[in-house]
Order: structure tokens, then sequence, then C-alpha cells
């Protein structure tokens, strides 16, 4: 149990609350544009023509002043400018890490799996190396017993600790930073997190992996996000049982490919173009958001790759996600 701040001064009631909420100042409005995009203008164009009518020394303070007041508002709109993208950045990185919760939500029941299984292997070894150890001698039978357990046991703790890692490794909100990695160890990770759900279903995933592809240079996290996301879709477009087929391979001398394919109903049509819309989806309500793939083309965008789909009705998707080594 967490132990709790201690609590200084009187707490705050209700009443205080709504007063407090009721005094506090309003976000400030957003400063209008129109003096840079009407006033500014004008009064420059203004400036132009009284210009031709003054005096020399009059028309150079005048356009020393506009002049001044043009640099003013290009300041003013670049500032706008960059704490708009800025922002936008920041909501950027909030998005992605609400779909990397949002699809460990959707694996929960596979993870759950995963993990109870070497926790009800490691019970089981225990209770009989307690029987074991409550012997009134340890034969020396009973002692290699005993050896195996306790071998198997830290077999399943380090089992537990790879799929905890993995998790951790997904979920944690990371800076982008570019890394050298292995394709083959980035796909794995994720596989492995949906493989125990999708056997549950009767969905089988091959994998066909590129040993010679050397390490490329991304961000790791990202990546795994797209991985991830497209594993999910291709689990879920499969009604019952069937295959995913996961693969890497070289497309020229400084790209690399990763396919994810299902045996699935396939994508119609007309649905095509719009499967990469924000909160376009074709699953029932509470089921997806239309998020994932439109999630995927912006962080395969920003990884310098493209993505791509193939599919024809009742026979199931491709999704081919391209990147530079």
């Amino acid at each position: 149990m967490k132990d709790e701040a201690p609590h200084n001064g009187p707490l705050e009631t209700p009443q205080a609350a709504d007063a407090t909420a009721q005094t506090a100042p309003p976000p400030a409005a957003p400063r209008p544009l129109w003096p840079h995009l009407v006033a500014v203008p004008g009064g420059v164009a203004v400036a132009v023509l009284a210009a031709l009518a003054l005096p020399i020394p009059l028309a150079v303070i005048l356009a020393m002043f506009m002049a001044s007041l043009t640099a003013w508002s290009a300041a003013a709109l670049f500032a706008r400018i960059r704490a708009s993208e800025t922002e936008r950045c920041s909501l950027d990185a909030q998005l992605v890490q609400s779909q990397k919760l949002a699809a460990i939500g959707e694996m929960s029941a596979g993870i759950a799996h995963e993990i109870n299984n070497p926790m009800a292997i490691i019970a089981q070894e225990s209770d009989w190396m307690t029987h074991l150890m409550s012997q009134p001698e340890v034969s020396p039978e009973n002692l290699a017993e005993l050896k195996d357990s306790l071998a198997e046991i830290v077999r399943q703790v380090d089992r537990c600790k790879t799929i905890t890692h993995n998790l951790l490794n997904f979920s944690r909100k990371m800076e982008p930073i570019l890394q050298e990695e292995h394709l083959e160890r980035i796909m794995e990770d994720m596989v492995l997190l949906v493989e125990k759900e999708a056997r549950l279903k009767g969905v089988t995933i091959l994998r066909d992996y590129d040993a010679e592809l050397p390490a490329i240079r991304t961000d790791v996290p990202l990546l795994r996000q797209v991985i991830l996301n497209l594993l999910i879709n291709a689990f879920q477009a499969i009604p019952g049982a069937g295959t995913i087929t996961v693969s890497t391979r070289p497309t020229g001398p400084s790209q690399v490919a990763i396919a994810v394919a299902d045996t699935g109903a396939g994508i119609s049509p007309e649905n095509m173009s719009k499967i990469f819309n924000p909160f376009f989806t074709t699953k029932p309500p509470g089921v997806g958001t239309g998020l994932g793939l439109s999630m995927c083309h912006g962080i395969v965008d920003r990884l310098g790759g493209t993505i791509t789909a193939e599919s024809a009705p009742g026979q199931g998707a491709t999704f081919t996600v391209t990147l530079p080594r």
C-alpha cells in the first residue's frame, strides 16, 4: 500500500472548490488574426500610395515604420505557427501513447494466458519441492528432482520477465530515438504478444523472416506500435480459424519491407481508399476506434517509409510497410 502524503492545512470543501473554480480566470481567448492578415497588408498598400504624394523625408520615415510593423507582424505569425506545431506534436504523441494502451487492452486476454501459464508451472513445481523437502531424509533421487524443479522455476521466471519486458518496452512513453535493431527481433517481440490469444481462437501465425537482413536504423518503439496494430487488425479480420503470415525481405539496396498477411474476409474495393482515414472502421461499435491504420500511416511516414494494402473480398489482406535501412 502506498503511503499517503501528509495533508497540511484545512480540507477543501465542495463549496470552497466551487468558489475557487468560479473565481479562477477563464482561459485567454486566442488573439485575432485580422490585424496580420488585413490591417497590416492594407496599411502597407495605403503607405505605398501615400509615399507617392509625400516629400522624400516623410516617405522614408513612413517606409521605415511600415517595414517595422511588417516585421513585427511576421514575427508574431511565426510564433503562432511554432506554438501550433508544438501543440500538434504534443497531441500526436498523446494519441500514439493512447493507441499503445488500447492495443494492449485488446490483447489483454492473450497476455493474461501467456503470464498465467508460467505462474501455474511455478506453483506446481513449488508444491512438489515442498513435498520433497518434507521427507525425513532427502535421497539422491529427490535431490535431483529438487534441482530439476528449481531449474524449471528459473526458466518460467525468465519467461515472465521476457513477457513483461516486452510489454514495458512497448507501452512506455519514449522520445523518438533512432537506433539500430534487427527487424526479426522487433517483429518477434510483437508476435509473441498476440500469439497466445491467436492460438485460442484457432489462428496460426507463420513466420517468414529473412535472416540475411542487416540491422536497420529506426525508432524501435514506434515501429513496434505499427507491427502490433497490423497484427491486431489481421487477427480481428479472421472470423474463425485461419493464418497470419509475417515476413521481412529486402526491397532494394537501401530499403526493407515488412508484410502482415491474413486469410480473413478481405477489404471491399469501395473501402480500400478509406482504410487509412482517421476514425474509419468497418468493425462493430466497441471493437475498434478507427485510428489504428491511420496511426500506422502517420508513424510510417515519420519514419521515412510507406505503407500499402492489397486485398480482394474473401481472399484476405496484406499490409506492407517499406522502410529505409
